[in-house]
């Protein structure tokens, strides 16, 4: 991880709170970020563990206003467009640009499979039409398709395209990336797989996606901490605690399943409400 990079550190994949009606919960944003905050981490909205993909079009635009408000100068707002449907993905990237929102992130539509040729002409064809600055998101669990590092190279050549957020479960792949894109300044990589966190850090990762950073945020600042200060038993220690952490919302449970446990652990830190989306 470099300093002198712009996209960096933890970036936490925000829930998103919920009232009983199904509402933005706006008073539970407010927790939330000033949380974050509290530990130097960046919102990331609208991803997988924002239920993203269950969310109708207006409640994303009332969560994008909801962390406007609570953003705190200087810190950076990242927020998921992905859609299977490529001009709303645009759109709503139009309107984050609108609404304080600094980096958008975006996934392969997940209905059709698609050839490397298809998945290349979609994200230049998306990077060319929005202004934000655009990261790639690679999750085969939930669009049941990787993305070839191949392709992912030569995306990286787009002005546009900043970075790619890999949660695939593969160590090799992960190394892989480090080695291709490690010392580029232009081009970031960060991880979305908790349990390697400490790993892509030593190995040259720019930042971290954990989805237990909306319960124990402090855990990844001190992972951080650790790297920066040399510390790799302060990080390992962290790690544990991190896969700890994660057992207790993730461990036979669906992907589904876990997002509502982990409200329900966050409930019980007064964080939010349990409330999710149908048809979770």
């Amino acid at each position: 991880m470099s300093g002198k990079k712009k996209y960096k550190g933890v970036i936490v994949p925000a829930v998103t709170p919920l009232t009983e009606k199904l509402q933005i919960d706006e008073a539970a944003v407010s927790r939330l970020f000033a949380l974050f905050y509290q530990h130097k981490i960046s919102p990331f909205i609208l991803g997988t563990t924002g239920e993203s993909a269950s969310l109708p079009l207006q409640l994303k635009k009332d969560y994008v206003l909801a962390a406007s408000k609570n953003k705190k100068m200087g810190s950076l707002l990242y927020a998921g467009i992905g859609s299977n449907v490529l001009a709303e993905s645009i759109d709503f990237a139009s309107y984050c640009s609108f609404h304080a929102v600094d980096v958008v992130v975006a996934t392969l539509p997940s209905y059709y499979g698609l050839t490397e040729k298809q998945m290349l002409k979609y994200f230049t064809t998306l990077a060319n039409n929005i202004s934000l600055p655009l990261f790639i998101y690679n999750i085969p669990a939930t669009t049941h398709m990787s993305i070839p590092l191949p392709v992912i190279d030569e995306l990286s050549n787009h002005k546009n395209i900043v970075g790619i957020k890999d949660s695939e479960r593969s160590e090799e792949r992960m190394l892989q990336s480090l080695q291709l894109w490690g010392d580029r300044k232009d081009f970031h990589y960060i991880l979305g797989w908790a349990a390697k966190s400490a790993d892509a850090l030593l190995n040259g990762a720019d930042g971290l996606v954990p989805s237990t950073g909306n319960l124990y945020p402090e855990v990844y600042a001190d992972m951080i901490k650790a790297f920066e200060n040399g510390d790799r038993d302060k990080m390992y220690a962290m790690q544990q605690l991190s896969d700890d952490y994660g057992a207790l919302y993730q461990v036979n449970r669906t992907l589904g399943e876990s997002l509502h446990a982990l409200k329900l652990l966050m409930k019980e830190k007064e964080l939010c409400e349990e409330y999710v989306m149908p048809p979770l």
